[in-house]
């Protein structure tokens, strides 16, 4: 017969309450040590698939040139010189950007076929190349592309269809707007500062369509054509797009539009005021707007249209470096300062023309500080700098190859 003593067969014996707390703390330790570096893992990854979405952007560009032997523009679409016809719903004011005709480049073919047919597929009609891109009940311009969306950037759950990249226009902020066109096509400057955007008399002036070929210097051009050829500076000195970021947090500096009056100075009414645009940022929060700062209603949120090729939307000019300020006259979306942006810490990626991708830091050279980004002219080498002179295409300038 078997016996069983009273002790334990084994000999295991349990953990203390104290060495239990030390093998928590080591865990802990190892995942505040780990944490870091899988957020980092994270972040690279995102940022790696926003650079190959520029490259893909990029190779439809390409694309679109050999089949079109010029760019798209950066603000185009449908007019009419009728005083009805130029409601939203009826045309789309030569506002579609460049984002849309390139669509079937970058493996959109059922976006583009609805926009063409005016027809989404849930009864309504409009005519060809759709509505003005803030019509909200037109599904394509609601609709959110992977290619022109980058994930380091909240997914915000909203109707608007957003875009992170946007077509560079130059050095200015003359007429880089409209390219000197009003919305029924004609040079005209029939709103304040020579916005030129709703004029509806067919009265070309002759003033406007030589100040808006010098002060348009970017490789796009809004409501015009350009071609490679255009770009005597070299397709590998020249910026073709970049990033943006979009109005997700409206206190964020490179997310938002600052809105306010008196930023146009009254040199010639050419000129916008650098100072008073960065004087919208809290001293005290470098990365944040004063809270007194209006970003406007949602069809002038920063990059929240991806169809709209306006200054406010998918455009940018190289004036101020990546993650600085974009302003505008409040209620005239016209002159003002738009700026590359996007929420990696150290810069925002460009592509050249030449469909290079490079990471442009925030610290880039902009030249000498001013106070008010003037009117440069054809032909005129940038005042801001290395930054600049990325941003125009033929002003006789040629970058280090270490930018």
């Amino acid at each position: 017969m078997l016996k069983f003593s009273g002790r334990h067969c084994g000999g295991r014996r349990a953990f203390t309450l104290l060495e239990l707390l030390v093998v928590i703390a080591v865990i802990g330790i190892l995942v505040a040590l780990l944490l870091p570096a899988v957020q980092s893992a994270r972040e690279a990854a995102r940022r790696m698939t926003c650079s190959n979405n520029l490259k893909q952007i990029g190779l439809g560009l390409q694309n679109y040139h050999s089949a079109f032997r010029q760019l798209p523009k950066s603000m185009g679409g449908t007019m009419s010189f009728q005083r009805s016809a130029t409601r939203a719903s009826v045309t789309n004011r030569l506002r579609l950007g460049w984002l849309v005709p390139l669509t079937p480049f970058i493996g959109e073919q059922a976006t583009w076929e609805q926009v063409v047919h005016g027809s989404d597929g849930t009864g309504i009609r409009y005519q060809s190349m759709g509505p003005a891109p803030e019509v909200g009940d037109f599904d394509p311009w609601q609709r959110n592309i992977p290619t022109y969306r980058c994930p380091s950037e909240p997914v915000v759950s909203d109707e608007y269809g957003r875009a992170n990249y946007a077509a560079c226009v130059g050095d200015s902020t003359r007429l880089v707007h409209s390219g000197g066109r009003n919305s029924i096509g004609v040079y005209q400057a029939d709103r304040s500062f020579n916005a030129g955007l709703l004029g509806v008399i067919p009265i070309q002036d002759a003033s406007i369509i030589v100040e808006a070929r010098h002060h348009n210097r970017g490789m796009f051009r809004a409501r015009h054509r350009t071609q490679f050829r255009d770009v005597t500076d070299g397709l590998s000195n020249t910026i073709m797009c970049g990033e943006i970021s979009t109005s997700w947090d409206p206190t964020l500096v490179s997310a938002n539009n600052a809105l306010y009056s008196g930023l146009v100075s009254s040199i010639g009414m050419q000129a916008v005021s650098i100072t008073a645009c960065m004087e919208q940022i809290d001293p005290l929060r470098p990365t944040r707007l004063r809270t007194s700062v209006n970003v406007g209603e949602f069809h002038m949120l920063r990059g929240l249209l991806w169809a709209d090729g306006r200054l406010t939307q998918t455009s940018f000019n190289a004036i101020l470096a990546p993650n600085q300020m974009s302003c505008f006259q409040h209620t005239d979306m016209s002159q003002g300062i738009s700026t590359a942006a996007s929420l990696h810490a150290d810069g925002a990626h460009i592509l050249m023309g030449d469909g290079a991708v490079r990471l442009v830091t925030n610290n880039i050279d902009t030249g000498a500080p001013q106070s008010v980004a003037t009117a440069s002219t054809a032909g005129e080498p940038s005042v801001f700098g290395v930054w600049g002179a990325m941003g125009t295409r033929a002003s006789q300038e040629t970058i280090d190859d270490g930018v």
